[in-house]
């Protein structure tokens, strides 16, 4: 069973817990956090979700995931990284870009540099089924196919900027 904590819109605690899978009320929002890993070429690490996942199954993300009671945004981030992709990182390699509000949810975005093989990845069963590298070209080429997760693509283009910073800019 996971729980998570509630805060209200202004990210203020309001002392309680949530069930995940259990309807919330209005006013209750939960926190999620969301991590874009690049390596030292110019490349973006996406993983694919599993299969059997409820939400855009078969399709490709980047790391994140809710967080739980009692933690912080950043222990967060560090353990779904590593649950997800088994990448260990410090909370000092993470780089917070922004903060967002959904319907139910506050979240944190971050992004980090690390330089690590796909043979070092482990993913996490029912939760990612494959990961890969991606340049610029090959991220629009996945956008423009369908291939990734419309909340991702969503994240994408709200930070077209970090993109361009690390994978360079968009192909003509």
């Amino acid at each position: 069973m996971e729980l998570w904590d509630l805060y209200n819109v202004r990210r203020e605690p309001l002392g309680r817990t949530h069930r995940r899978g259990t309807p919330m009320r209005r006013g209750e929002y939960h926190l999620v956090v969301f991590v874009w890993v690049f390596n030292g070429r110019g490349k973006l690490l996406l993983t694919k979700r599993s299969p059997e996942k409820m939400a855009y199954p078969d399709l490709w993300e980047n790391t994140g995931g809710s967080v739980l009671a009692g933690e912080s945004s950043l222990h967060a981030i560090r353990r779904e990284l590593f649950e997800e992709t088994g990448i260990r990182a410090s909370e000092d390699e993470f780089h917070y870009i922004d903060s967002a509000k959904g319907r139910t949810w506050l979240s944190d975005t971050y992004y980090i540099i690390k330089d690590v093989p796909l043979c070092a990845l482990r993913l996490q069963p029912g939760e990612t089924c494959d990961a890969r590298w991606v340049d610029r070209r090959e991220l629009e080429r996945m956008i423009e196919d369908k291939l990734l997760a419309r909340p991702d693509v969503q994240r994408l283009r709200q930070r077209d900027a970090l993109l361009t910073q690390f994978l360079g800019r968009r192909p003509e």
